[in-house]
């Protein structure tokens, strides 16, 4: 195929698979239960932290650590002190118990002091300085001990990381389409900023397209895919997430 044509193919599958129907088992349903902006972000930002594994263990471990803040996230952070977080027992994958903590009190920070996690999130003129301020900033909040061992579950760019989960946050935090999926709650982002947030699946998809020549899955190749994605929309690049991802897992592509 050549570039129109995989546009064309693409812009299919973007429409099948952008869909409420195809989310089911995504870690995206976690923050989809609530309405309130700050608990949409709450909780999407901890479902999109430990997103990875089998993604029947992401949801319920996603839901421990919301039945845990009493489904109410933003008055749990607000209403409670840093030593009311402790949460014995709480492991997902190499994120435990130590890191939820360490986490909840940072977001209470961020919140309290900072303007929450849309402002945090707000800070440069593209989403590789916006992820890398964010990551610094998260890391370095007054009245907050990190432990040395969370700091690898918030992924820098600096380090030239692909940052797939934090990109997959942005995209559910920014994308606003009406389509049911994405939430586009955040406005000091354009969608147009978006890179797509690439793993194993797109990144074997593109490949097998033609449109992605790095066979590492870092930084640069996320610079190097998004480039062309938004010569396929320019104004909304991370709509072809939809369709990376889906081709492969879906359809085995």
């Amino acid at each position: 195929m050549n570039k129109k044509e995989i546009k064309l193919f693409l812009d299919e599958k973007v429409e099948l698979y952008n869909r409420p129907d195809f989310i089911v088992d995504d870690p995206i349903l976690i923050p989809h239960k609530f309405s309130r902006k700050e608990d949409i972000e709450i909780a999407g930002f901890l479902a999109s932290t430990i997103a990875w594994g089998q993604r029947k263990t992401i949801l319920a471990n996603a839901t421990r650590m919301l039945e845990f803040m009493e489904w109410q996230p933003y008055l749990f952070l607000k209403e409670n002190e840093h030593n009311d977080f402790f949460y014995d027992g709480f492991v997902h994958r190499t994120f435990n118990s130590t890191d939820f903590e360490f986490f909840l009190r940072a977001l209470k920070d961020l919140y309290a002091n900072h303007g929450g996690l849309e402002n945090a999130f707000s800070m440069g003129k593209n989403n590789f300085e916006r992820i890398a301020n964010f990551q610094q900033l998260f890391f370095n909040l007054d009245r907050v001990s990190v432990p040395d061992k969370s700091r690898k579950h918030v992924s820098n760019p600096n380090k030239n990381s692909a940052c797939k989960r934090l990109n997959m946050y942005l995209r559910w935090m920014v994308r606003d389409d009406k389509k049911g999926v994405d939430f586009g709650i955040w406005k000091n982002i354009p969608m147009a900023d978006l890179m797509l947030p690439l793993d194993v699946h797109t990144g074997n998809t593109s490949r097998k397209l033609g449109i992605l020549k790095r066979k590492q899955n870092d930084w640069k190749t996320v610079e190097e895919i998004t480039s062309q994605l938004r010569k396929f929309d320019v104004v909304d690049p991370c709509k072809y997430d939809f369709a990376l991802f889906g081709l492969g897992v879906a359809e085995k592509f």
